[in-house]
């Protein structure tokens, strides 16, 4: 499993730490250090099956100072995962790449860890 997480980000420590308590193998990668490509955000976003938009960190200070509510719906597709790889803040976190490539962004690595 890839586990992509903000090393700063409680919710992404305790959810790394439940990984560790369950004996799960793992790779960490910090979305600061290491941001996806824009390539990688677009596979990721086609097998996670989820809209583009659940993607942005619509809480972060990227997000907001760019105004990015209300300028996405003039993006297409591309131009959003350029811009999402253009800086780790504004990708939603943590992300999990499960063994059977599945996604998972946000809650759902929660639940799915939950459910382990």
């Amino acid at each position: 499993m890839l586990f992509v997480c903000y090393s700063n980000c409680s919710t992404c420590r305790g959810l790394e730490n439940a990984l560790i308590e369950k004996e799960i193998s793992f790779s960490k990668r910090d979305i600061k250090e290491e941001n996806p490509t824009a390539t990688e955000m677009k596979e990721w976003h086609q097998r996670s099956g989820l809209p583009l938009k659940k993607f942005f960190n619509t809480s972060g200070m990227i997000y907001r100072e760019q105004n990015l509510k209300d300028k996405l719906g003039d993006m297409s597709e591309e131009e959003q995962y350029a811009l999402l790889a253009t800086d780790g803040m504004l990708v939603k976190r943590p992300i999990l790449i499960t063994d059977n490539e599945e996604v998972l962004v946000g809650p759902l690595v929660k639940d799915y860890i939950a459910a382990l």
